[in-house]
């Protein structure tokens, strides 16, 4: 390095008399420079005024900044304070000449002058008066014409005014700045105004702007002053700064020169990473001992060019460069060098580069170990978060597959148990079936998803589920326990080029689930003890989840099994509607959906949609216990609101049963139901909901729209009555009832959902099968958060002719003519052989209504899918079966009722109670 200094003080300047050749470069290099020590420079000399009038040194080139910026501050401020005065004067002028033009204008006198014989008589003087008092240049009077009556010069009297005279004829005041004959000048226009505001005359002032100014003339010297007292001191300053800096660059003597080029040589061959000093040309200037070490260059490598020392081809390319580089690794003979390359500069010009080189075989080594430690703990974070993603068997079993396929095997299968792919657990030696299968080819000769495997007992498999722990196969081709499985396969898959196998036993807890094998064929190394370890702690991730889903499964199969056992299996035979139904369970668990189908008395029909609020083995529980209690409290013939007052009396009580302690349960609170009656003779549908979807009804004619039914609480709040609504719906109307399930969900409202569900009915076919595959194709796909029940029933009516009604007073007599009466209507009917046991009915019901009952008495016969008998009256006494004694006179009609009819019963209205009994036609 001293040598290289040396040379190039050399070559720009003569070395002195009494510099040695080994003198330190400091000394030579400040010869080289011109500059002297202190006590070798010439007596009355200053360098250093003269480096800084020559602008190369930093003084000099601080000294041209600060005359630069001085001179550019003055002739900033002379701009700015010319720029100024003329603004002021254009104001000051402006402003002097309205105030002159506005006041002769409002002088007295002035406006009279200009309806007398001569105004320029009267005015002329007045006009020169002004001027001369208020030193403006002229004042101009003028009619609306423009015509001057008044002006300096008198010859210009009665010409035609130049200026702009519009604004002012328009009663405004208006100033112009322009270049009259007399130079630059403002002038004003001022009107004069008669009392009634009219313009009778016109006032112009002008005053040039020469007259006005002045000022900069007297604040220049000022200014050009400061300047130079300016300029002055910058100069002083700056000298002062170029003395101290080469008075400071003279302390440095020889000696502490050298001592600081051995200081940095040492440091310079001590580090324990190679340096390089590249020049221009790619010339080697510098290469320290670590270096020629990691590099293995020779001895003379100094001055000669880098791609002429036998390094390898990046390398030397990457030196003779020049071009900056960032921990780039080269490979040198054994070692990985990681390179560092920065371009430097000399006076502002390219000079060559500077290289660092650092040996990173071992760090390498050590990171790719670290890398794949990383990678491993990355695939058990990815498999806690990946599997188990839902709680199904297969799919979880599949998530398995996919997370070790490439990262850690090439293959990977997954074979549970099948008591486990149903919930249940494996007992005793039984088959395992191929759950889930990955890897990087389709064609690989494995067991297929899907077929039934039993491992012999040599077998890795078999012995990994026997031992509870794992079995790796290092080579598959020398294992013939592996072989002895199917000989046939197991040559395929040797062929096929998978060498090795680990298998894991599926573990949850002291559970066996399966057994995982994990594959290898394009690595050619086989299995290792660290890759075991990985894959058990793998897996036994991934049983967790497995045994999750297992027990979910299990749970919601039993879930299933016992809503499916509550809701109807088989819709009862009706003849009232035409009903067509679905249900869907929700996907995410066994919900409270339900509905039901109940045949009334009078071939009447009641419709039932519920839902219990949550999912799981109580609200299906609960759900079953609602459903019973709709048919009981159906059985007693109630009308829609009072079955929902019942309803929600029983969910109340529920509630009330459920105590604090028992954390398994939850409130009912939050069931919906809606009730509805359809009476084919009437045509006449009741209905109540209670916290429920409305229906819809289609009509005939395709139309479809949501009645209004009144909207009670949801059951179990208790204390508010329910209201019904009655329709009258058409023969062939379709009633359509729902869940909230079909018409509401996290992505939509109620009211969105509604508008689809109306849009998907208009388009559906006109039977209700059609009508509900409809409505189910419009649903948007997607995983169902809730269960859906829909029911479609399509109304029939019950023709006249098979409905006969008979007016009978309240005389034991009339109970004859019945009887003749319902004679003749079975043999209408065709039914003669019913006419005995019809007689003997409806005379001890009819007689029974003329003795308790009171009137109005109405007997009803309807031909239906029986036979149907109805006696009303306006009591609401309720009759009573009873056994009679053998002494007893009475109570034994009903007993013979309910002896030949089917069923019987009595159903309460709002004005008495209908008594009715059915038999089967023959």
């Amino acid at each position: 390095m001293v040598r290289l200094w040396g040379r190039s003080g050399a070559r720009s300047a003569r070395r002195p008399s009494g510099v040695r050749t080994g003198e330190a470069p400091g000394r030579v290099r400040g010869v080289a420079a011109g500059v002297l020590p202190r006590e070798e420079q010439p007596p009355g000399r200053f360098p250093g005024v003269r480096a800084t009038l020559g602008g190369r040194s930093v003084a000099g080139q601080v000294f041209v900044l600060q005359v630069v910026i001085v001179l550019l501050l003055v002739v900033a401020a002379v701009v700015a304070l010319v720029l100024q005065v003329r603004y002021d004067t254009t104001e000051e002028a402006r402003n002097r000449s309205v105030a002159v033009a506005e006041s002769f204008a409002n002088a007295p006198g002035t406006r009279e002058a200009l309806d007398s014989p001569d105004p320029t008589a009267v005015l002329q003087p007045r006009a020169e008066a002004a001027r001369e008092a208020t030193g403006v240049d002229f004042i101009v009077v003028m009619n609306t014409d423009g015509i001057r009556y008044t002006h300096p010069k008198t010859d210009r009297i009665g010409k035609k005014f130049v200026g702009n005279l519009e604004p002012a004829l328009q009663g405004r005041v208006v100033t112009e700045q322009i270049i009259g004959t007399i130079g630059p000048l403002v002038q004003a226009v001022v009107p004069i105004k008669d009392p009634d505001g009219k313009v009778v005359g016109l006032v112009s002032a002008g005053i040039t702007t020469a007259t006005v100014g002045g000022t900069a003339d007297r604040q220049l010297p000022l200014v050009l002053t400061a300047a130079a007292v300016a300029l002055a001191l910058a100069t002083a300053g700056t000298a002062l700064v170029s003395r101290r800096l080469l008075r400071q660059t003279h302390g440095l003597g020889p000696d502490e020169m050298t001592r600081m080029y051995e200081h940095h040589d040492a440091v310079l061959h001590a580090v324990r990473e190679g340096v390089l000093i590249v020049g221009t040309e790619g010339r080697l200037l510098l290469a320290n001992d670590e270096a020629h070490r990691l590099l293995d260059l020779p001895a003379d490598a100094e001055g000669r060019r880098v791609l002429h020392l036998g390094l390898a081809p990046d390398t030397a390319e990457l030196l003779d460069s020049g071009r900056m580089a960032t921990d780039e690794v080269h490979l040198v003979k054994d070692r990985l060098l990681a390179v560092n390359q920065r371009p430097t500069t000399l006076r502002g010009r390219p000079s060559g580069s500077v290289a660092t080189l650092r040996d990173s075989t071992e760090l390498r080594a050590l990171s790719g170990r670290a890398e794949e430690a990383r990678e491993r703990l990355n695939m058990l974070y990815d498999a806690g978060v990946g599997i188990g993603t839902s709680l199904d068997v297969t799919r979880t079993a599949e998530e398995l597959a996919e997370l070790a396929v490439p990262r850690f095997a090439d293959f990977a299968t997954v074979d549970l148990f099948e008591a486990v792919l149903g919930g249940g657990q494996p007992e005793g030696v039984t088959r395992l079936r191929r759950t889930a299968c990955g890897g990087i080819r389709k064609d690989a000769p494995l067991y297929p998803v899907g077929e039934e495997i039993r491992f012999v007992d040599s077998s890795p498999q078999a012995r990994a589920l026997k031992d509870g722990q794992a079995v790796i196969e290092p080579r598959l081709e020398e294992a013939p326990g592996w072989r002895a499985q199917d000989l046939e396969r197991s040559a395929q898959i040797v062929d096929f080029g998978i060498h090795s196998l680990v298998a894991v036993p599926l573990r949850a807890g002291s559970l066996v689930l399966g057994v995982v094998s994990f594959w290898r064929s394009r690595k050619a190394e086989p299995f290792d003890s660290d890759e075991v370890a990985l894959a058990e702690e793998l897996v036994a991730r991934a049983a967790v989840s497995i045994d999750n889903a297992r027990r979910y499964t299990r749970e919601h199969s039993m879930a299933v099994t016992l809503q499916r056992s509550l809701l109807p299996r088989s819709l009862p035979e009706q003849n009232a509607l035409d009903i067509a139904y679905r249900y869907l369970p929700a996907q995410a668990g066994v919900g409270g959906d339900w509905f039901d189908v109940l045949p009334l008395s009078g071939a009447r029909v009641a419709l039932v949609v519920g839902d219990v609020v949550g999912h799981g083995l109580h609200a299906a529980a609960t759900m079953g216990r609602l459903r019973t209690a709709v048919h009981n409290f159906s059985a007693l013939d109630l009308p829609p609101d009072e079955l929902l007052a019942l309803l929600d009396e029983l969910v109340a009580r529920i509630d009330q049963d459920e105590t604090e302690e028992e954390a398994d349960t939850a409130p009912v609170t939050g069931a919906t139901c809606l009730y509805a009656v359809y009476d084919p003779v009437s045509q006449r549908c009741t209905i109540a909901r209670a916290g429920h979807p409305p229906p819809a009804l289609i009509q005939p004619d395709g139309s479809v729209d949501f009645p209004d039914v009144p909207a009670g609480p949801p059951l179990g709040l208790g204390g508010l009555p329910f209201e019904t609504a009655e329709l009258e719906l058409a023969e062939d109307s379709r009633l359509v009832l729902y869940t909230d399930g079909l018409v509401e969900d996290r992505g939509r409202d109620i009211d969105e959902g509604l508008e689809l569900l109306r849009t998907a009915l208009t388009r559906a076919g006109r039977s209700p099968e059609e009508t509900c595959q409809a409505v189910l194709e419009a649903r948007q796909p997607g995983r169902a958060s809730d269960d859906i029940a829909l029911i479609v029933a399509r109304t029939r009516a019950l023709g006249t002719d098979l409905v006969a009604e008979w007016q009978v007073p309240s005389d034991p007599a009339a109970v004859g003519q019945v009887r003749s009466a319902v004679t003749r209507t079975l043999q209408a009917w065709d039914l003669e052989e019913l006419s005995f046991t019809t007689e003997l009915v409806l005379s001890e019901l009819v007689t029974n209504a003329i003795r308790y009952g009171g009137e109005p008495i109405r007997v009803r016969m309807l031909r239906d899918r029986s036979l149907i008998c109805e006696v009303f009256d306006s009591s609401s006494t309720s009759p009573h079966l009873r056994y009679a004694t053998m002494t007893d006179e009475g109570g034994r009609g009903l007993f013979l009722v309910a002896q030949l009819a089917d069923r019987w019963g009595t159903r309460y209205l709002p004005a008495g109670k209908v008594i009715w009994a059915e038999q089967p036609l023959p």
